[in-house]
């Protein structure tokens, strides 16, 4: 997400390089090159003018220590204003209230149904919520029964009247429905336009005044850019929304709206979307988006991404086995089904600081960990479990019950046992008794 900003950004920071100190003149000519990079991204005039100017003034009135270059200050100032102008703070959602009711909004294939399944599993998993989703669209077919598809698949139930055509009238009746089942949440997933129009402006008005919800989140193609932001002034105008939600953001190479829609509308931007897996949705922190913006990573976002995956008794478990040098390949693919749940391989990756530039023209898909699978699952139980067994012949087996080479197959049992001993030297606290060696 946002290369191309972050690309153009780096360009001009490089401005700066090798000047001894910030000057009225390197300044504006560094500001000048970022402001064409937000406007290249999409990003709106007036907030790309009001950003650089900001910035100019903070960067001219710092003294610079003679430990800080003036490039390094200048990402400091220019870090600071990205996630100011992206919020500062994260907001949390509004999920007070028995129940609390949050109303979609946006245009039709802006991704409110999946986001309402994906929200509906957040706040199961993570705040213990007992959620409704409710089918309030009923003019796009197949709506309805895409929304049940989706609850099936989370384990969440879906409240819906197939032959009402009267939307307020559905959500009504669905929060009577969450109160009598003991349900403390109702997300009310509504019909789209494909342009904003009176008739559905009326409608969703006429629902939000009926149900008065906790949060009415607007819903946004994070692709669409400047559109994006213009259509999410038209929806807030008549229906004051709480918050936004940008979906699709792991394909925005540009970022305009994600760095306008705040200063347009002044509501938060509350999630993100991350890819089409029903996990992959995140609350919007706006300074570790600005981090991944100028390409420092985001190294708390995956720490806790990795905590929602640990399993503390697993973990224990582990260590031992690693301790007696016992880890063998069933271990290997659950720390791979692990790391594949805790979304999109390239995503993460490009999470740890300075790696996200370095693959940015790599092909990293989800499939990257299909062959190293076919190899262990060709590998019989007791192979799994007593790696050593593995001889040449049983190597030339598993090649051809994988599908792969037998190169494919003694490269992953080369690596599989450098990582063992890795790991058993790490668990014997032998790297820590190597360091006082290695200082001398």
């Amino acid at each position: 997400m946002f290369e191309n900003l972050s690309d153009r950004l780096e360009r001009s920071f490089k401005i700066l390089k090798g000047e001894g100190k910030i000057t009225e003149i390197n300044v504006a000519e560094t500001l000048k090159d970022v402001r064409k990079a937000l406007l290249d991204a999409d990003v709106n005039y007036k907030v790309a003018k009001q950003f650089t100017d900001t910035v100019k003034a903070k960067a001219l009135g710092m003294d610079v220590l003679t430990a800080v270059k003036p490039s390094q200050l200048m990402v400091k100032i220019v870090h600071d204003e990205l996630a100011l102008l992206m919020g500062g703070d994260s907001v949390d959602v509004n999920i007070t209230g028995s129940p609390a009711v949050i109303l979609m909004s946006g245009l039709q294939g802006s991704g409110k149904t999946t986001f309402s399944g994906k929200l509906a599993q957040l706040l199961k998993g993570k705040r213990g919520k007992k959620p409704l989703l409710v089918a309030c669209d009923v003019y796009r077919p197949a709506a309805i029964e895409q929304l049940k598809v989706l609850g099936e698949q989370i384990g969440i139930p879906v409240y819906s009247e197939p032959d009402c055509k009267n939307p307020v009238q559905i959500a009504q009746n669905a929060i009577k429905q969450a109160r009598q089942d003991g349900q403390d949440l109702v997300i009310v997933d509504t019909a789209g336009r494909l342009a904003v129009d009176e008739e559905m402006m009326r409608e969703i008005k006429a629902i939000k005044d009926a149900i008065n919800p906790n949060e009415i989140l607007f819903v946004v193609d994070s692709m669409t850019g400047q559109d994006a932001v213009n259509t999410a002034k038209e929806f807030n105008d008549r229906l004051d929304f709480t918050g936004v939600v940008l979906t699709k953001l792991d394909g925005d190479t540009r970022g305009g709206a994600a760095l306008s829609i705040r200063t347009v509308v002044n509501k938060p931007i509350k999630f993100v979307g991350t890819g089409e897996k029903m996990d992959a949705l995140d609350v919007f922190h706006p300074a570790r988006m600005a981090d991944r913006i100028l390409g420092m990573g985001d190294i708390v976002s995956l720490v806790e991404r990795a905590q929602e995956q640990y399993d503390e008794e697993e973990a224990k478990r582990l260590q031992k086995k690693i301790a007696k040098n016992q880890f063998d390949f069933n271990d290997f693919i659950s720390q791979i089904q692990q790391i594949k749940k805790m979304g999109n391989l390239k995503d993460l990756a490009s999470m740890i600081p300075g790696v996200g530039k370095a693959i940015k023209d790599i092909d990293i898909d989800d499939n990257a960990f299909k062959s190293v699978e076919a190899i262990i699952y060709s590998m019989t139980p007791k192979e799994r479990s007593n790696p050593e067994l593995l001889n040449g012949s049983r190597r030339q087996r598993i090649a051809k019950g994988s599908g792969t080479s037998i190169q494919e197959v003694n490269r992953l049992i080369k690596q599989f046992d450098q990582t063992r001993k890795m790991m058993k030297m790490v668990a014997g606290g032998k790297m820590g008794k190597m360091m006082p060696r290695m200082k001398r």
